[in-house]
């Protein structure tokens, strides 16, 4: 044990062991029941798509027939861990749930489904589960900062990290100490897995990837419950997280400002319903247009100049033939914006493969690596778009902060709208019902108890 005494994980630990709900500022506590409904909202937008009732018919051939926890697209009851699964994975079907920028993670994907399940296993108020969703962000967006740019290259951040994040989540239900959080943090690292492959093949893996990252984390926890061991320095040990998916580990980022900085409060809610690293050249082309009065038709190409993990993700997207798959490609993005002037659930369902202008608007989008917006990434995500007109005319339009930003949040209101719509979207949830969600999420830290969540 010596060995760990001084280490960045065991300080981490530490200060997650001893966080307690008046430690937390109220506006973070406040933005924590932001996330939650924004979450929530996107969880349920999930029901009915086909990767997600695969994924319900898995837990309800494995799983009981009921249980404490709620599965949200369904509204059947299941034990914790399948809760966490289908949850997890339906979290993130319509890329409209949160990401933090620095740590290129989506932290409610991951932390909201395990802590929920356990929360409701648990018998949790809602302030309970407030304090274990600032746990899981804040120490999941400093492990991400921490295995920095190179992981992302070839790993899902928000699949291996968020792993640990879930496990965290739910060990601060069950409050844990530090040692604890270390035993917990091992066995959720060496399970932590999520791989960019399947990006070029229009699979399903993303879902799987959150879905497990939610349900293994919360695995661990339990597990560390009832006395299991796990490695103590998973992250920067030897052969751990950082030696095998790294080349660039800072490990002075998993203690950056614990108690002072609060990551939570840094996360960017999803403005458009794509990978968020179309975004910013999306607000951007949609300055452009407005500002130069331009129809799509009017354009003959244009260039986004965007930072290298834009290129990695979304380069191998060329030709897209799933609607999900749509989401990764910056010209069918750009390709809604200028011909539909939004690129949002509807717009994906309904134009991104079938409007043949769309089509034709893809074909016009190339994507540059830019040294300033490579240099500001990932602490800043800037959006910069030249365009060249049919009459031959040239133009450009930068914005620093994406809609979604801390500096340029999504107000409550603009959060119940998008709340509304995500739900509606799949028909999860009637009227009356989406009123009552919302009204609950914005007195989350009231409930005190959180079995019925409709």
């Amino acid at each position: 044990m010596s060995q760990t005494t001084d280490s960045p994980s065991r300080t981490l630990a530490a200060f997650l062991a001893g966080l307690r709900y008046q430690d937390i500022p109220p506006a973070v506590i406040a933005r924590t029941e932001d996330l939650f409904l924004d979450w929530f909202a996107s969880a349920l937008a999930g029901k009915g798509a086909r990767q997600i009732e695969i994924i319900e018919r898995y837990a309800a051939a494995m799983g009981p027939k009921d249980g404490p926890s709620t599965i949200l697209t369904s509204r059947k009851s299941s034990s914790p861990y399948f809760a966490a699964l289908v949850n997890g994975a339906s979290s993130h079907l319509v890329e409209q749930d949160d990401v933090h920028n620095g740590s290129v993670f989506h932290p409610a994907a991951v932390v909201f489904p395990a802590a929920l399940a356990a929360a409701q296993d648990l018998g949790k108020s809602g302030a309970d589960l407030l304090v274990a969703a600032v746990a899981g962000y804040e120490a999941g967006i400093r492990i991400g900062e921490f295995l920095g740019r190179s992981h992302y290259r070839v790993f899902h951040t928000t699949g291996t990290v968020g792993t640990l994040a879930a496990a965290i989540a739910v060990g601060k239900l069950m409050g844990f100490d530090t040692n604890q959080f270390l035993h917990a943090m091992g066995s959720a690292g060496t399970q932590a897995a999520g791989l960019w492959e399947f990006l070029r093949d229009a699979a399903d893996s993303k879902q799987l990837h959150t879905g497990k990252a939610a349900a293994d984390g919360l695995l661990a926890a339990y597990l560390t419950r009832d006395g299991f061991t796990g490695a103590q320095r998973i992250l920067e040990g030897a052969q751990g997280m950082a030696a095998g998916m790294s080349s660039d580990a800072d490990p002075a980022r998993l203690t950056d400002g614990l108690g002072t900085r609060w990551a939570t409060a840094e996360t960017s809610f999803k403005f458009h319903a794509s990978c968020r690293h179309t975004h910013p050249a999306a607000d951007a082309l949609q300055v452009l247009m407005q500002r130069e009065g331009l129809r799509h038709d009017q354009i003959a190409a244009v260039n986004t100049r965007v930072h290298q993990g834009a290129i990695d993700v979304l380069g191998p997207v060329v030709n897209p033939q799933t609607v999900h798959q749509a989401k990764f490609s910056m010209g069918t993005v750009l390709g809604l914006i200028a011909v539909h002037q939004q690129a949002g659930l509807t717009e994906f369902e309904q134009q991104a493969l079938q409007d043949p202008r769309v089509a034709d608007f893809r074909g016009k989008v190339k994507m540059t690596l830019d040294r300033e917006v490579d240099s500001a990434y990932p602490a800043r995500w800037l959006g910069r778009v030249e365009v060249e007109t049919t009459d031959g005319r040239s133009f450009s339009a930068a914005v620093d902060v994406p809609k979604g930003d801390p500096d340029n949040t999504l107000s409550r209101p603009e959060l119940e709208h998008k709340a509304a719509k995500l739900i509606a979207f799949s028909k999860a949830a009637s009227d009356a019902e989406i009123g009552n969600i919302i009204a609950r999420a914005w007195r989350l830290h009231e409930e005190k108890q959180l079995s019925e969540l409709f």
